[in-house]
């Protein structure tokens, strides 16, 4: 990768402080790593995952080296970490699996081995030299291992303390002290901190940072499903879905240890009763319906009394039988509910006999449970798809001033990574961590002048400007166009009829007129009241279409914020029958008073007609404002949680035209779930350079990519495979003389978002409104390394809470290292960082500058319009009629009906239809 052609100079200096701290050593200590495998050791054993693997590491350090409990870390997965060189037993360790809480296992509890095998000495030293090595061409082969050395020791102490909660190997919650707040229908915010021992220039920093995540809320089980089904409607099928994987405590039967304590009887949900459950045994459960009550779910009880639950009394399967449900009654043979049997046993009253029974066993063998005798235990976090409402909640939850963060920082999140405990094993390891924020160096750079039509311009504020009385800079022409106006038949509209409807659409076509837009006359359009989205949709649009002058475009107004609507009107417009539109929310469309609404709904109009909203001098564009350079964003979406497990990736491509940077035409392609890379990059990239070819008459000389959605452990594989993608289709598209000459030239920044590092300014008069650092402010020193070339950028103003800046990492420079600098730019990074802070002021959905770059953005949008066209298999639950099956999985298409959902019409495949 390229080295850092040197620190940028531009802009003025500024003191921040960054949420990191230093990492210290003391002796710079060797140590010894260890593998860790947990097989089963019984034949047919299951391999423990998740939290019963944490636990079996946990007992394996308990009971073999209880003398080195602090000179020992680990991963509690695959990893341990010693300060001192471990005996080890060859043959391995056998753990008999205990609870928390038990003092030994229990009958017919799991045996597990477990091998430990050395794999190597690392020095932390090596590092550390490294670090602060003058000599540029210093290499570090086992410098990742070394940081997942570190991350290991520094993370072992959230894992191992019990009240705090991690999720994934570096996200950590204090469960009883953390901040939360409910987000309804049983799911809360918590307030934890992320953590990673990180590289930078001549030293260690350990970053910390705040995150939230929604949990289940702790209690009775039977609380959260009605919390659940009063937010969500009747839905068994959901419920199911929402409950299943939980861990529960049943409290019909208490079980103490020697010392007194309440042992939990941990049971995890596999889902509601079904009729299908326990298929193949000889008295399989009797129930009436999906998620019946209590009442309506019979299971075969033996000549004694057991536990609520479906045993088969020949089966072939070695199985561990529940747990006695307490003492005998009189011998009974029989079918008997759920409902009577913990009457009979445990004098127990279902007090909700509607409320769905729950299976803490499995499908083949179910045991059913009650859900008023179940707790939901502490620290649970759910991966679901929040709703509307909830991410409202979470989101006013997480909005907090940097001074607020940067508090909780220092307080908590050290407390929380047990900096100061006498539990913390960083002492033994020689590891001091310095709980003050490291200060480094910014610098605040020149914002550009906004150029409208009439070439008027526009000094932005606090990096934001109005575009009151100006024109775009240049118009589009909108000769023939119409409306297409939604309502719900139980609704009631804005406006009575058409007619009523008038007066807004002349207002807003004045305001298209003062803009600049050459707009004729709106054609009276569309009035539908939607019963069937799909036909409905479809029938109004193709009427649009099959007229012998079709509009060139449409306005659609629709009802309410409605996802199923949004989603059908743009795979209908963009992708099924080529037409242009934009869509209005009716309430918002019909206030008066709306020039503002209708000058923003403006702005996409304008660019989908290949209109250019606004400009900056061509001399604050560097090598793009020399009319040679083509601009390119690539991204890729990938299925979340809850989508069908057909769900595929979906990558997208936008890049330039011209020297502007107005208009960006995108592609878009579907590829493998959950794949990263781009697997059709070379024909998309062709794509793109024939469209510039159209415009400019020849194939750029120089291809400037801004790479979004990769991580840092995948920097390397987009030089491996992208990059080759990229030289094969320009190789084949150029003529030969030029590609001789080394043409195109090119270079490939990734932009990163998920990064965790912020910057809070150690002065009041550094500070914006929000208390956040300027807007333009660039770091490019402190807190990364000298050799690599990278910088943080925060272009934009945050309008509340704390600003994230964007991180740019340059993997592949050819352009720049050959550019001839331009006073009074210093050097490449200044070339660089200016280009990128100028092109976020060139968003045209906006009249601010914003947080990513434009090429960037844009390729995150089109990805977005992807899952639009695809949201029957990204999110079925927005689509109606598309309920999960039973069994928790969801309906989709299959993939030869849906992956040709994403190429785009003929007609509006060239213009910026996904803005």
């Amino acid at each position: 990768m390229p080295p850092r052609p040197g620190f940028g100079t531009q802009g003025r200096k500024v003191m921040l402080w960054a949420n990191s701290f230093p990492l210290v050593f003391q002796g710079l200590p060797a140590v010894h790593r260890y593998s860790v495998e947990v097989l089963a050791a019984e034949e047919r054993g299951r391999v423990p995952t998740g939290k019963k693997l944490s636990r079996v590491v946990q007992l394996l350090l308990e009971e073999h080296f209880p003398g080195q409990t602090h000179e020992i870390a680990s991963d509690f997965k695959s990893n341990l970490i010693s300060r001192t060189e471990l005996d080890l037993a060859e043959e391995g360790y056998l753990i008999p699996y205990r609870g928390d809480h038990d003092e030994e296992a229990a009958p017919g509890a799991p045996t597990y081995r477990v091998r430990v095998q050395e794999t190597g000495t690392l020095s932390v030293s090596d590092l550390v030299n490294y670090l602060t090595s003058t000599g540029a061409g210093a290499l570090l082969h086992n410098k990742e291992e070394l940081l997942q050395c570190l991350n290991i020791i520094l993370g072992h102490f959230p894992k191992a303390a019990p009240g705090i909660a991690s999720i994934g190997p570096r996200k950590h919650f204090q469960i009883a002290t953390a901040t939360r707040m409910s987000l309804g229908a049983g799911l809360e915010a918590l307030q934890g901190f992320f953590f990673s021992v990180r590289a930078a220039t001549a030293r260690i920093i350990v970053n910390v940072q705040v995150k939230n995540a929604a949990f289940f809320e702790e209690g009775p089980l039977d609380r959260l499903m009605r919390a659940y089904l009063g937010e969500n409607g009747p839905n068994k099928v959901r419920l199911g879905q929402f409950v299943k994987g939980l861990s529960v405590n049943p409290t019909h039967i208490v079980k103490k240890n020697k010392k007194g304590q309440v042992v939990p009887r941990v049971k995890k949900v596999a889902g509601l009763a079904t009729p299908n459950d326990g298929q193949g045994d000889p008295h399989p459960p009797k129930v009436r319906g999906f998620g019946a009550g209590p009442r309506d779910v019979l299971f075969f009880r033996g000549g004694a009394s057991e536990a609520p639950a479906s045993q088969p009394s020949t089966g072939k399967k070695k199985g561990k039988k529940p747990a006695k449900a307490g003492p005998d009654p009189p011998s009974t043979e029989g079918y008997i509910s759920v409902y009577d049997f913990f009457q009979e046993t445990y004098n127990i009253t279902i007090q909700d006999p509607a409320l769905p029974v729950i299976n803490v066993g499995s499908r083949q063998r179910p045991s059913y449970l009650p859900a008023q005798i179940c707790d939901v235990l502490a620290g649970q976090p759910s991966v679901a798809k929040l709703s509307p409402s909830q991410t409202q909640q979470m989101i006013r939850f997480a909005v907090r001033k940097p001074p607020q963060n940067a508090q909780s920082i220092v307080t908590s999140g050290l407390q929380t990574l047990g900096v100061g405990s006498p539990d913390s094993n960083l002492g033994p390891f020689g590891l001091e961590l310095i709980p003050k924020l490291t200060t480094v160096v910014g610098r605040v750079l020149n914002c550009p002048d906004v150029r409208y039509g009439g070439n008027k311009s526009i000094r932005p504020k606090f990096g934001s400007w109005n575009m009151q009385s100006i024109q775009f800079s240049a118009k589009a022409e909108l000769p023939y166009w119409s409306y297409l106006w939604l309502s719900y038949p139980t609704r009631r509209d804005p406006w009575r009829d058409d007619q009523a409807l008038q007066p807004t659409i002349d207002a807003f076509t004045a305001v298209l007129r003062e803009t600049g837009i050459n707009a004729g006359n709106c054609i009276r359009g569309q009035h539908v009241t939607v019963q069937d989205v799909d036909q409905d949709l479809e029938h109004a649009i193709r009427a649009f279409t099959s007229h012998a002058k079709p509009p060139k475009f449409i306005l659609v107004i629709l009802p309410a914020v409605d996802t199923a609507l949004y989603n059908r009107v743009k795979y209908l417009c963009d992708v099924q029958e080529g037409l242009l539109n934009v869509c209005a929310v009716a309430n918002k469309f019909a206030k008066p008073n709306n020039a503002q609404y209708f000058a923003n709904v403006a702005l996409k109009v304008n660019l989908k007609l290949g209109g250019r909203n606004q400009l900056v001098d061509p001399s604050k564009l560097g090598v793009v404002g020399e009319r040679k350079t083509m601009v390119v964003g690539i991204d890729v979406t990938h299925p979340s949680p809850g989508s069908s497990s057909e769900a595929p990736s979906v990558a997208g491509v936008v890049a330039s035209i011209d020297h502007t940077l107005a208009q960006w035409p995108a592609d878009l392609r579907v590829q493998p779930a959950r794949q990263e890379m781009v697997a059709d990059l070379g024909p998309m990239l062709q794509s793109r350079l024939r469209l510039w070819s159209q415009h400019n008459g020849s194939y750029p000389q120089n291809v400037l990519v801004y790479r979004d959605g990769v991580s840092e452990g995948q920097y390397d594989i987009v030089l491996e495979k992208e990059l080759p993608a990229l030289r094969t289709a320009c190789r084949e598209l150029y003529p030969a003389h030029l590609t001789k000459q080394g043409y195109p030239r090119m270079t490939i920044v990734v932009v990163g978002k998920r990064h965790h590092h912020r910057f809070y300014p150690t002065k009041a008069e550094d500070a914006d409104r929000s208390t956040n650092p300027q807007n333009g402010t660039v770091v490019d020193r402190g807190v990364t390394e000298a050799r690599n070339w990278d910088f943080f950028l925060q272009a934009h103003t945050a309008l509340q809470g704390t600003a994230r800046p964007a991180h740019y990492y340059i993997v592949y420079d050819e352009i720049f290292r050959v550019q001839k600098v331009q006073q009074p730019l210093q050097n490449a990074a200044d070339a660089l960082e200016d280009l990128t802070h100028n092109m976020c002021y060139l968003f045209g959905r906006a009249t601010k500058a914003v947080s990513i770059c434009p090429p960037a953005y844009y390729a995150d949008l089109v990805c977005e319009r992807a899952r639009c066209y695809l949201s029957k298999l990204f999110d079925p639950s927005s689509v109606p009629g598309s309920e999960p099956s039973v069994s928790g999985e969801r309906r989709g298409g299959g993939p030869g009906a849906e992956l040709n959902r994403v190429s785009i019409h003929d007609r509006v495949r060239d213009a910026m239809f996904y803005i």
